[in-house]
């Protein structure tokens, strides 16, 4: 097997392992397979065909880097969340994910959303309500996620066959 094939098996592997990190979620997995594309990109020298390519990848990773919080919010605020709520549980979320990955801040970030709507509105199935909101987000954001991570690969995929 040549250094070509070995490299393009890693670069793969690296991006498949990405992808494993958007569905479960311990990973920055567009980020993950963003790095790998670029990696890729720097050792077979980039050509304008294959910088379009990166640069699409690049829009999707951005894009899908925060469309989990919007995602998360209109579905929370489509249920009667507040924007306070779902601000705090973004605070929370992220806080949360650092301190306690894997799961921390979706914990952190549904309690949070709960204990707010419950405290401001004194109606635990209100409240319940905006937090299965906010719980059904977070399913639909880890879908286009995925989904976005699988077109960056076959993007990537494209680029190592025609450029």
């Amino acid at each position: 097997m040549d250094w070509h094939t070995v490299f393009l098996v890693i670069i793969l592997g690296v991006m498949l392992f990405g992808l494993a990190g958007l569905i479960i979620p311990l990973l920055p997995g567009l980020l993950i397979i963003w790095i790998a594309a670029l990696v890729y990109g720097l050792v077979m020298k980039f050509t304008l065909g294959s910088g379009v390519i990166f640069g699409l990848m690049t829009i999707l990773m951005l894009v899908g880097s925060v469309i989990d919080n919007v995602i998360m919010g209109a579905s929370a605020r489509q249920q009667g969340a507040s924007w306070i709520a779902i601000a705090i549980a973004t605070i929370l979320g992220i806080l949360g994910s650092i301190l306690f990955p894997p799961f921390g801040g979706l914990v952190a970030a549904l309690v949070g959303i709960f204990a707010y709507e419950f405290f401001r509105l004194r109606d635990w199935r209100k409240a319940l309500d905006s937090t299965k909101g906010m719980a059904l987000g977070c399913g639909w954001s880890t879908v286009t996620r995925a989904a976005m991570g699988a077109l960056m690969i076959g993007l990537w995929i494209l680029w190592a066959i025609y450029f």
